[in-house]
């Protein structure tokens, strides 16, 4: 049985919500981040990556620098930047990409659903990247990037959310990246208790993306907790922030692999090995918009098919039956490229920490294969995408995806909805 609660909510002023929601802290490094707030101040990078309010010798993890994004949120309140909303809700949060359109639930899910695994995880965590959220939780008191989650899609809840969008819109905007965002807001009683009840009814829940996020978020309320013996349960410290989307409407891209060298290989005797793990077919040489050539023609169409770049050629490859086991974490396609060919034929024991592998999102397209194997990399490899299926079973086994196996699009924006764990 899975808690998730209405809860009250602080959020932009509806003329600033445009200029303040922003892309996720970790999409940036620290120079990008700097220059998304140079260019737009108003942003809620400016919080989220409070070290851009320094100069860069500052270090990112100064606690000067939770401490500055700790009073900015509150000189923004306090300058009608955001507003608190007076009852509990529910949110609905619209996202629209190349006509695809994704809504999910913004709600507060609970601490001790994550601790009893009924919220399932499928990564693990740093604990240098769980501390640095931590002190900005902590010093916040508040969560302002939600979490990421996904629920197998019901039609209580369909119901439900498409009730709710026949209300006006507190939100509707187009970021620069060419993302709808709509927000919508839900009072009415009997929808908050139908919600609530439907998600009662749910065995698993499953974080998608924001792993660190909700480690780190949960780590603060259990502190909390200590220092309030006294509690109940009730309080907002209890719970965190958290957006959760039927699974039959996300979208998950391809998390593509770039390697520096073949190592002992040739591109010759690299592609007789080739040849002797997969079946292959070539595509036609040349690049990506050359002599016919488009990204549809060698984008890999279904499971267990992946595309090669190499030595300016593209190449179709399928994974053969009976190299693809049954097990949910070993039969994922970037499981059997590791452990068929990146381990025992290149070397590449840990893509972790093999600085010979880089990961390339799939929302930056084919091409950029092609440049990095122009640029700095040997051959490239353009993956079928893992679905969303696959990461429930692999939750629900309770094992742990292989790294950079999921990328989700669109990204959810922080600033728009923020959730007071204490005030």
């Amino acid at each position: 049985m899975a808690k998730i609660k209405p809860f009250v909510c602080v959020r932009p002023a509806e003329d600033q919500a445009a200029v303040i929601a922003a892309l996720p802290y970790d999409v940036y490094n620290r120079r990008e981040a700097k220059a998304v707030v140079e260019k737009n101040p108003r942003s809620f990078l400016a919080i989220d990556r409070a070290e851009t309010q320094f100069p860069d010798e500052v270090d990112t993890y100064d606690p000067r620098v939770y401490q500055k994004a700790g009073e900015m949120l509150q000189d923004w309140m306090e300058k009608g930047a955001f507003i608190r909303d007076e009852k509990e809700s529910y949110y609905l949060y619209e996202l629209t990409m190349n006509g695809r359109v994704q809504t999910g639930i913004v709600a507060c899910a609970s601490i001790d659903d994550y601790a009893d695994n009924v919220i399932k995880k499928h990564e693990n965590t740093r604990a240098d990247k769980e501390q640095d959220r931590i002190h900005h939780v902590d010093a916040l008191s508040a969560q302002t990037g939600p979490i990421f989650l996904a629920y197998r899609s019901n039609e209580v809840l369909k119901d439900a959310v498409k009730k709710a969008k026949e209300e006006k819109p507190l939100y509707d905007f187009v970021s620069e990246d060419g993302i709808r965002h709509r927000v919508f807001q839900i009072l009415d009683p009997g929808q908050i208790g139908v919600i609530q009840k439907s998600f009662e009814s749910m065995q698993s829940i499953y974080i998608a993306d924001g792993h660190h996020r909700a480690a780190s978020a949960v780590k603060v309320g259990f502190q909390r907790r200590k220092e309030h013996p006294d509690y109940d349960g009730t309080e907002e410290f209890n719970y965190f922030l958290s957006v959760l989307f039927p699974d039959e409407e996300l979208l998950i891209m391809d998390y593509n692999r770039v390697v520096k060298d073949l190592g002992r290989f040739t591109t010759e005797t690299f592609l007789a090995k080739m040849r002797e793990l997969f079946t292959i077919q070539e595509t036609g040489r040349g690049h990506i918009g050359e002599n016919g050539l488009t990204e549809e023609m060698v984008r890999p169409a279904k499971k267990g098919d992946f595309s090669m770049f190499l030595a300016g050629q593209w190449y179709l490859c399928h994974m053969k039956e009976k190299d693809v086991p049954q097990d949910p974490v070993d039969g994922l396609d970037v499981s059997v490229l590791q452990n068929l060919l990146l381990a025992p034929v290149l070397g590449i024991g840990d893509p972790k920490t093999d600085q010979r592998i880089d990961f390339v999102g799939g929302i930056r397209g084919l091409k950029e294969l092609e440049k990095r194997v122009e640029s700095d990399c040997a051959v490239a490899f353009a993956m079928y995408p893992t679905s969303i299926q696959e990461l429930f079973a692999v939750a629900d086994a309770g094992r742990l995806m292989p790294p950079k196996s999921t990328w989700f699009e669109p990204k959810l924006r922080s600033g728009l909805f923020i959730h007071e764990i204490e005030r």
